[in-house]
């Protein structure tokens, strides 16, 4: 990779940065285009969140530039002594220069008024430590103290001073440096990496809420297996997610090891990304052999079973979300049906595909079918051609027979013809067991394709199976 230099006051001569530009000049302040703005520029890569970094007050040059920019919205948040102006097309955030202290207890660091020099120091990685200055004297001037440029051409990740500072500072940096690798498809610097390891027990001062943000930004990289590895080589993942660490390795009896149900799971997720954007999907295929660890059994006819693990692993979905600090609503529901369910469709593929099996399959997904589909097939990862080949053959007989059966019998998310209230009104009853049954008989009934999904079928199906074994007859 090329970059450079000499066109960066052109790449951002805009008005946004020359308002502001003229904003810092007005007050005497050095202002400067920072962080990750600088090296999107760089990689040409879009974004719209700008940081601006002031030798002196922050807050006292946005709030010029919020007067001199129409339609802008000013926060201040003097405590931290930044300040955000927001528009329709760009969000801008202001801080004055500083320098930091830390102590080894706590990643709250004592801050003091800085320089430049100052500030750049204390960022986290080489290719966020850049500075491009908007003020008219020296617009578009870089400031590169520690060779940030020279790190994104060699595509590299490394910290501007000592490792070990920078992380025991703030230990999120770590789960930073490898998020920043997956994303960019970088490589850790080998020093910086081992110095990650040293210090990953420290991870364990940070908000979970804040290491499920870089999680969920790993997730959404083009291969996320690359982070997850990273996380278990860095010794972070047994702190972070000991549950996916669980999966890692291969257990031998009798001379017969199972798979590495780890590297298994990398290579499932990856298929899902190629395929879909869908993070929560993608968080499905990473959860949906969770449970095999606590359900591996040794059977000395059978041989390694996992016996359950999709529904162990559904009920373990609430537990890892909850302590993830992720939303309990129904995103967790649909992680969790997709694990539960990921074994449905392979069970299908091995065995006959009959009408009853597929019908349930469409009525227990409902419109979560086709990511059900996706991650089922994205869950084959034989070495063995053979078996792939008849694998897929079978699994689509199984879409080809979904889509014939949906399109005669329209099963996802179907409602039984005859419901509750109309049981009860034809039988004279309140709520109870009885109603319950007639209902289930009726939706069985429709599924195994006893009676086609109408009305009249169902309304007849009621009367006899009442009378049969409830002994039950229409009032009136």
């Amino acid at each position: 990779m090329s970059i450079d230099v000499t066109g960066l006051a052109a790449m951002i001569d805009k008005p946004v940065f020359r308002l502001v530009g003229e904003a810092a000049d007005e007050l005497s302040r050095e202002c400067y285009v920072v962080g990750g703005y600088v090296r999107d520029l760089m990689l040409g890569r879009h974004s719209k969140d700008i940081d601006f970094v002031t030798v002196g007050s922050g807050i006292e040059v946005a709030k010029r530039v919020a007067k001199k920019m129409k339609g802008s919205h000013l926060s201040v948040f003097s405590n931290f002594g930044t300040a955000q102006v927001k528009s329709r097309e760009c969000e801008l955030e202001f801080v004055g220069a500083r320098r930091e202290s830390y102590r080894r207890d706590s990643r709250k660091p004592i801050v003091e008024d800085g320089t430049l020099a100052d500030d750049i120091s204390r960022r986290d990685f080489t290719i966020n430590a850049m500075a491009l200055c908007v003020n008219s004297d020296r617009f578009g001037v870089l400031v590169d103290m520690f060779d940030g440029v020279g790190d994104l051409q060699r595509r590299i990740i490394r910290t501007p001073l000592d490792p070990d500072v920078t992380f025991s500072d703030d230990p999120l940096r770590m789960m930073r440096a490898i998020r920043f690798a997956t994303q960019l498809g970088f490589e850790i610097l080998p020093a910086t990496f081992e110095a990650i390891r040293r210090n990953a027990s420290r991870i364990a001062i940070i908000s979970r809420e804040r290491i499920m943000d870089e999680l969920m930004k790993i997730m959404l990289s083009p291969r996320p297996s690359v982070g997850w590895v990273l996380l278990l080589r860095s010794g972070l993942l047994k702190v972070v997610f000991h549950e996916l660490q669980a999966l890692r390795g291969v257990e031998l009896v009798k001379g017969v090891g199972h798979k590495d149900n780890f590297y298994h799971t990398m290579a499932v997720l990856d298929n899902v990304a190629e395929r879909s954007d869908n993070v929560w999907l993608r968080w499905g295929a990473l959860l949906h052999d969770i449970a095999k660890p606590v359900t591996k059994r040794w059977d000395d006819n059978l041989g390694w079973t996992f016996h359950g693990h999709n529904a162990v692993g559904a009920k373990m979905v609430p537990r890892i979300f909850r302590k993830m600090k992720f939303p309990m609503n129904d995103k967790m529901k649909y992680v969790q049906k997709l694990v539960e369910l990921h074994m449905r469709p392979i069970a299908l593929v091995e065995d006959e595909v009959t009408d009853s099996a597929v019908r349930r399959l469409l009525f227990d997904a409902g419109d979560d079918i086709d990511d059900l589909m996706l991650l089922c097939a994205a869950d084959i990862t034989s070495k063995n051609r053979e078996k792939v080949e008849r694998f897929r053959a079978n699994y689509q007989l199984v879409k080809q027979k979904m889509v014939e059966l949906e399109e005669r019998d329209r099963i996802r998310n179907f409602q039984p013809p005859v419901d509750g209230i109309e049981i009860m009104r034809t039988f004279g009853l309140g709520e109870c067991r009885e109603v319950g049954m007639i209902k289930e008989r009726i939706k069985n009934a429709i599924l195994d394709g006893e009676i086609p999904n109408d009305h009249d079928a169902a309304h007849g199906l009621m009367l006899r199976f009442a009378a049969e074994n409830l002994s039950l007859t229409p009032v009136g």
